[in-house]
């Protein structure tokens, strides 16, 4: 098999490895769990969390991917055959995130619309993001327009025009978040009372269940444990140092997300609004915040933008592991597996849209110890894929490298055989114990052992 086409340049590939890692989990996610977490608490364990294993994960993921410049499952086969199989669950997690984040992604897009064509959300941003989420028809067109327009560009490659949209792309959204950022930090009195909660820590407000959400916070807003660094890894090329390339990436993505703190936890402060909205946060809040304050609508069409860009450089990446899979795995041109994902993730994106209005009842079990929780299907998957499938990837992937691989194999490729130093005794430690300890607590957690 011919290696994939490889990056045009360093710079190409960070910024859309920071691209793939810094989206929705960062912008959307990260301020409502932080805010739900006890605000500075969060924060902090969330910091720690990436120290200890963001960089070592990034670069086992990424050194197995440029191994074989193949796909997630071949990548682990050429190895050892028997576990191609850790590139099957990295396929499986990374489609069902693909199943929802397209229909939070088509929200996105509606609401950056909105800001810039008609700057008014009828008087009440709260009931126009219920009626519009609730809505049959309207979230699932925006998805497919969505959809549609990744898909395009993903059938030229994610080396060629995927890479030069990024170089722009990135660097525009770590711009405009500043802007936000430091315009939210000013804009009330209550701003700072919002800015002390999220940077003060009160470790009273410490529980499992918040070092579980931000373990998983790391794992989804980095990309780690669902095979997305194996399959960009898979195009760089020998001359890249692996080891600063993880820590550039797991550095910018940790700022983008604390950035996104600064910007949406001060400003629902300052408006005096209850930032305990969960998923409708942005939407909701954001909204309401920017359109009440001088220069707000090109503030909020600012932001939006800046949330969309996160949107579609994460996507690039998300739809590169499947198609890849199916492209090589299932002997596909890339047209045929671009189209086959595509109608793949679409049918799905209906249902999950669905989910939010019509078929708000529909219910899966969620086998919970001493009882049964039911939830619906954006929380099932979301639940799935961030709380068992990525802990559980995590967990395989340091089992591979330290006793599948081996700790030889893998230094002289990370490294390029020495060229660029050697594996750390902490690199070794975090795959043996730390990391998988961590994945552990957070599965128990999720299936209610550990409170």
């Amino acid at each position: 098999m011919e290696q994939k086409q490889q990056w045009g340049s360093r710079f190409g590939y960070l910024m859309v490895a920071a691209g793939a890692s810094i989206g929705l989990g960062n912008i959307w996610k990260f301020p409502y769990l932080a805010y739900r977490g006890g605000g500075g608490v969060f924060l902090v364990v969330y910091l720690l969390v990436v120290l200890a294993l963001a960089k070592p994960m990034v670069q086992m993921e990424t050194a197995i991917g440029r191994h074989s410049g193949l796909d997630t499952v071949t990548a682990f086969e050429q190895i050892n055959p028997k576990w191609g199989f850790i590139g099957w669950i990295g396929n499986l997690c990374t489609i069902m995130i693909n199943f929802y984040y397209v229909v939070v992604g088509g929200w996105v897009l509606r609401y950056l619309c909105q800001f810039i064509f008609v700057g008014d959300f009828g008087g009440d941003p709260s009931a126009f993001f219920q009626t519009f989420t609730t809505d049959p028809v309207a979230p699932i067109v925006w998805s497919m327009i969505l959809l549609v327009f990744v898909s395009v560009m993903m059938l030229f490659g994610i080396t060629n025009s995927v890479e030069k949209l990024s170089k722009y792309m990135m660097p525009t959204l770590i711009i405009m978040l500043i802007i936000c950022g430091v315009y939210a930090c000013t804009i009330s009195e209550g701003a700072m009372e919002g800015l002390k909660y999220y940077l003060l820590p009160n470790f009273k407000n410490f529980t499992v269940k918040v070092f579980a959400d931000a373990v998983t916070q790391v794992l989804f807003s980095v990309g780690i444990g669902w095979s997305l660094f194996i399959t960009l890894g898979a195009n760089v090329p020998k001359k890249n140092n692996l080891k600063s390339d993880a820590l550039f990436i797991s550095f910018a993505d940790t700022f983008a997300a604390v950035l996104a703190g600064f910007v949406i936890i001060p400003s629902a402060f300052g408006a005096g609004i209850d930032v305990q909205k969960g998923p409708a946060l942005v939407f909701e809040v954001m909204s309401g915040i920017f359109l009440n304050l001088p220069g707000g609508r090109i503030i909020g069409s600012f932001f939006f933008l800046a949330l969309m860009f996160a949107v579609m450089s994460s996507l690039f990446s998300f739809f590169e592991t499947n198609i890849r899979t199916c492209e090589i795995k299932f002997k596909m041109n890339r047209k045929k597996a671009t189209i086959i994902m595509a109608v793949i993730i679409g049918i799905a994106n209906i249902f999950v849209s669905l989910g939010f209005g019509p078929m708000s009842d529909f219910k899966i079990p969620w086998l919970y110890y001493g009882s049964t929780e039911f939830y619906g299907l954006y929380d099932w998957l979301d639940c799935f894929s961030g709380y068992v499938l990525m802990p559980l990837g995590c967990i395989l992937v340091c089992l591979f490298v330290s006793r599948v691989w081996n700790w030889k194999r893998y230094e002289a490729e990370l490294t390029h055989d020495g060229r660029d130093g050697k594996l750390t005794l902490w690199d070794k430690v975090s795959a043996y114990v730390v990391i998988p300890l961590f994945m552990v607590i957070v599965i128990l957690n999720v299936f209610g052992f550990i409170k």
